[in-house]
């Protein structure tokens, strides 16, 4: 299978930046601004000095000198060396790319003194010609960015549909709540193990411990509300365009129940389609 090149390219403030980092999280090797003249150079060694499945994503546009007269013999070159070449062109109205500008209050790469909508006409006239040889046309006039992220993943295809990463974490409250959950959940209303002289020593991943946790009413009830929520949940995290999800489990020193609920979590997490991780914050403390 050939490597995947696509060129960022359009308006200026239409959102390539925005796309740049949509394919960045699906695994492209992304690179703004590159001089054109570098291209073929770029790709020959990023062919071999990267994973050789890696697809590479270039912003090209306007404030690349040389690019529209020289770009035709370069994407010829680089078809015939068995890349998939496409191109994605953004472009948006003319006054939702001066509101952008007046937003951002930085100046059009080609209008310095001049008004915004001047660097506009200019830049569309310049781009007409590579407009017409786009792949495809992206018009981000009434995207906000979720919107866009499903537009380009849906060109993109399946295959680089990004599985959701789910980070395990236990943790014991009197060190803190951990700072990059997006879910807490308190397990102190199950009984203590610490308190029983067999348990005091071991940690939630000792089997024998694990079992006393798991195996009371209130954790197995617990558990079962805990999936139907995660299955609820997941897939709106997904329509949201999320990548990370830090669900924490809590407990008062982050050894026994939270250790052995993580522990359970990951063996039986009510999902397929993640990638899961797990840590125990607070295991080796106390």
């Amino acid at each position: 299978m050939s490597r995947r090149l696509l060129i960022i390219t359009g308006l200026s403030g239409s959102g390539k930046s925005t796309a740049a980092r949509v394919l960045e999280d699906q695994g492209f090797f992304v690179v703004d601004n590159l001089p054109l003249v570098m291209l073929p150079d770029f790709m020959q060694r990023a062919r071999e000095g990267l994973n050789p499945k890696a697809d590479v994503a270039v912003v090209i546009d306007v404030r690349n000198r040389g690019f529209l007269s020289d770009y035709d013999k370069t994407f010829e070159e680089l078809g015939g060396d068995g890349y998939q070449l496409d191109i994605l062109f953004f472009e948006a109205a003319d006054a939702v790319l001066q509101r952008r500008y007046s937003e951002t209050r930085r100046l059009h790469p080609l209008a310095a003194v001049e008004t915004v909508q001047t660097g506009v006409d200019k830049e569309r006239q310049q781009l007409k010609q590579l407009r017409g040889r786009a792949t495809k046309i992206i018009d981000t006039s009434n995207l906000n960015s979720r919107q866009l992220r499903e537009l380009i993943l849906d060109f993109l295809g399946k295959e680089y549909q990004s599985l959701l990463i789910v980070n395990l974490e236990s943790f014991g409250y009197r060190y803190g709540l951990p700072p990059a959950a997006d879910l807490v959940f308190d397990v102190r209303f199950l009984p203590n193990p610490y308190y029983i002289d067999n348990f005091r020593p071991l940690t939630g991943l000792d089997p024998e411990l694990q079992h006393y946790v798991l195996s009371q009413q209130a954790c197995r009830d617990f558990r079962h509300h805990l999936d139907n929520l995660l299955v609820f949940l997941l897939p709106h995290y997904r329509d949201e365009g999320k990548s990370y999800l830090t669900i924490a489990i809590g407990c008062t020193g982050g050894r026994h129940r939270s250790v052995s609920i993580v522990e359970d979590l990951f063996q039986h997490f009510p999902e397929a389609d993640v990638i899961l991780r797990s840590n125990h914050r607070d295991i080796d403390k106390g």
